[in-house]
């Protein structure tokens, strides 16, 4: 059985401002919704994911999004499983489809879009885009220069007003 971990561990290969096709440089428009356990089916239709979205659908206190192509909006780009409070929202967990996971993934920019899409939620929630994370420890380097989050301490990331408002403007104009 599949354990999800406690923390983000995906590296953000690329911050653009759409979702790029790898082959050709193509840029591709976004749409990014909510998915509850109704639309398990898109999620299942992807083979290959490495957590347990089944059960990120099942945790009552969380919200999961899922990112579309435009061009495709019945083929699941990306996940990504947070929790939003009134003074906090916190990421538990994010994953680019497996198709866009190695050296031949079909597109760039699927993490960074869904991490902005979370700091963009917390901004219309009135919390200036901030967001927090825990990160695997070898990539808290990693996450710092991509997205620039301040580190709170050892692992745990947040990404704070200045930094939530380059990822949003540069995603969601």
């Amino acid at each position: 059985m599949k354990r999800n971990p406690n923390y983000i561990d995906i590296e953000i290969d690329e911050l653009t401002d759409s979702i790029v096709c790898s082959k050709t440089g193509t840029h591709f428009e976004t749409d990014v919704q909510q998915v509850t356990m109704k639309e398990w089916g898109l999620i299942r239709k992807v083979k290959g994911w490495r957590f347990d979205w089944r059960l990120e659908l099942s945790y009552e206190d969380r919200s999961v999004y899922a990112l579309f192509k435009k061009q495709e909006p019945g083929l699941i780009q990306g996940l990504v499983s947070f929790t939003g409070d009134p003074d906090n929202y916190y990421m538990h967990l994010i994953e680019n489809a497996p198709f866009n996971f190695g050296k031949k993934k079909a597109y760039e920019g699927v993490a960074g879009n869904l991490v902005a899409y979370v700091c963009k939620l917390s901004k219309d929630a009135g919390l200036k885009g901030e967001i927090s994370f825990l990160s695997k420890t070898k990539l808290v380097n990693h996450y710092i220069k991509t997205l620039g989050p301040s580190r709170l301490y050892s692992n745990k990331l947040a990404i704070f007003e200045e930094a939530a408002k380059l990822l949003i403007d540069k995603y969601f104009k």
